[in-house]
Order: structure tokens, then sequence, then C-alpha cells
């Protein structure tokens, strides 16, 4: 990337779910996170309810409607539970903005201003694939992590932390042939760097296949990759997204942990489900991946992925899609170096992924 950086992170990632309650309830006791704030009609919005929730740095806001003609009420028709708004921090929203429009491929919206006690927070919306967007938010004259139209939920017992701690990657599944035009709108449009790609040799079974390429900004302080489907003997668990959640959006969020068999191990115990990993996978393991600190019993016995590129290892394993639809799913991942995204993995996930395709009739 050339130039003086305009981004920051990612700040929050907001979903527009059917009961933002029920979500944060499941996101409390089955993952560890802690309610922190909300906004209602006591709070004085009138439209919507939301719950800030937060693990380590990773926050979640998780808002529902109240009046079924409502933009969220209809996200949620189409599109059942999913990820509407993947917010980035900037640190100055006018130097942001132009730094954007003087490339010429996106009009950020006008920025707008929302006043609390703690001073004035200021954001500006790009519209992305789908109905995803990404909301530019400045902190720089608010003093407080809790966004205007929020009050802190109530201190109570809280909730053991199951070691989530950041946001890696969120990765979004496009259309075919629809990957190359929204890599662009990244890298041309705002300034990120193309980082990987994986043609549908690498990421292929006997059956489906698809295509990705990875963007990242200032340091993978950002990294977005974006998959699209192709051509296979059968359907592409890329298109059977797409076709369930009836647009492009995002496939999954992946958060990192210091401990990833712990971690796992905690979410299994409260009734988080992961992909299973056939025992085949473990025989020769280290043979393939190199010496790793971690018990290949132990990894074997979660469903738990290695790889390794020049820089180090990883860890992965994914959850079974969150919702009703199979769509949205969450990956925990630990890296020890290592800064790939489980390419030598690639075949055994997607088996696990088209064997739950199989049982809904979708391969």
């Amino acid at each position: 990337m050339t130039g003086e950086t305009f981004l920051d992170s990612v700040s929050s990632i907001e979903f527009y779910v059917g009961s933002a309650r029920q979500w944060a309830f499941f996101h409390e006791k089955a993952m560890g996170f802690t309610p922190v704030a909300y906004a209602g009609p006591e709070t004085g919005v009138r439209d919507r309810v939301s719950y800030l929730m937060r693990q380590g740095t990773v926050n979640l806001i998780l808002t529902s409607f109240l009046d079924p003609s409502s933009e969220i009420a209809q996200h949620v028709k189409t599109h059942g539970d999913g990820v509407h708004d993947i917010s980035i921090k900037v640190p100055d929203i006018e130097k942001a903005i132009r730094e954007i429009e003087k490339r010429g491929l996106i009009k950020p919206s006008k920025i707008k201003e929302t006043k609390g006690n703690s001073g004035k927070l200021r954001g500006s919306t790009v519209r992305t694939y789908g109905e995803t967007v990404h909301t530019l938010v400045d902190y720089s004259e608010y003093d407080s992590d809790i966004p205007p139209g929020y009050e802190l939920v109530l201190e109570r017992d809280k909730p053991v932390e199951t070691g989530l701690n950041k946001v890696d990657h969120v990765v979004g599944n496009v259309e075919d042939n629809r990957m190359d035009p929204w890599v662009d709108f990244y890298v041309k449009g705002m300034g990120f760097n193309q980082f990987m790609t994986f043609d549908d040799k690498d990421i292929s079974t006997t059956y489906s296949a698809l295509r990705s390429k990875v963007v990242e900004y200032n340091n993978r302080s950002i990294v977005f990759p974006i998959n699209e489907p192709a051509l296979g003997l059968k359907k592409s668990q890329i298109q059977e997204y797409i076709d369930y959640y009836k647009s492009p959006g995002v496939q999954h969020i992946a958060i990192s942990t210091e401990n990833i068999v712990k971690t796992v191990s905690e979410l299994k115990e409260r009734g988080i489900e992961f992909l299973e990993t056939p025992p085949s996978y473990y025989e020769n393991l280290t043979e393939r991946v190199g010496k790793i600190d971690e018990d290949v019993e132990a990894l074997k016995k979660h469903s738990i992925l290695v790889d390794r590129d020049d820089k180090g290892y990883m860890l992965q394993i994914f959850t079974k899609p969150i919702g009703d639809r199979p769509t949205f799913f969450y990956e925990v991942i630990q890296r020890k170096g290592g800064t790939s995204f489980g390419k030598g993995n690639f075949k055994a996930l997607f088996e696990a992924i088209e064997k739950e395709q199989a049982k809904r009739g979708n391969l």
C-alpha cells in the first residue's frame, strides 16, 4: 500500500437478526461475550433494539426491529440472520473520505454526526457487496467506547470468557465472476493490498470448488477474503450460501485465540457445534506440517486443523451455521507465526462442509 494510512481497524460488526435478545443470550451463554450496552425504546431509540457484546477487542452489535416494515425487518426476511455492517474505525473521517473519493471508484455517504453525553461521533457509510456496508466511524471527538443511544447494561456476574480475543478476518461470498470487481473495489477504491490468491485447483474436492482472493490493509490490521463459486460436478458451498442468503454477504468471521484447544473445549461444553474432521487427517500430521507445540491427540479429539507456511503455523476450526439457514458461521483461529488461511486444510474442510450439504440435500 502506498501513501499514508487513513483506516485503522475493524471497530464493530453489526448483525441484523430476528431477535436481538436471543442472539445476545446465545453469544453470552454459549460464546462467552459480555453484554456491555443496550439501545432501545428505554434509551430513546424508537425503531430498533440493539445489544453491544464484547470479548477481548471483538465488538458485536446485535440488532433487531420493532417495526415490521422497517429496513431491518426486510433484511431479516430476505437474508435471515446475518451481518449488515462491518464498521471500520478511522482516525480522521474527512481525510478518509477525501482519500477514498480521490480514487474515483467509491462515493461514501455524507458524514452523519451523532451527539451523546460523551461528545460527538461521526460516521460515513460505504456500500459493498450485497446489502453489506462499512460504516467509517471517527471517535476523535467522542470520549467513550459506548455509542450514543446506548446505556450500560446493569452490572451482574460477568460470563466466563472463552478466550476469543480479536477479529482475525471477515470473509465475503459473492457471485460467480464477481470476485475480481470486489477485489478492485477494496484495492483501487479503498487502498487495500491484494494479499493472497487461491484458485479452484487450490480449493476443490471431487464435487465442488471455489476461488478466493484476500485483501488486507495496513499490515493485516484489516483482512477481507472474498470468495466466489467455481464450476464443479455439484453445487459449491459458496453457491449454497448465496442461494439461501439471497445475495452476496458475509460468510464467516474468524476470531483469534491464544489457546485454541482450551477455547474449543469450552465452546463445545457450552453447546457450540463444529465441523468434524476425519481421523485420517491426523495420521502423519507432524510429517506434513512439521513440529508443533500442541498434542496431536487433543487436536484430533476436537477436530482442529493445522497448516504451516514460511512464517510459522496456524490452527483453525469452523462452527456449523449459527442460524437456521446454512449461511453464517464462525471460525476460531490461533496463529503461531503463520499468516496463511489454511490452504493445506482446504480439502479436509470442504469435505466436512459437503457432508453437511449432503444432509440438507444441497450437494
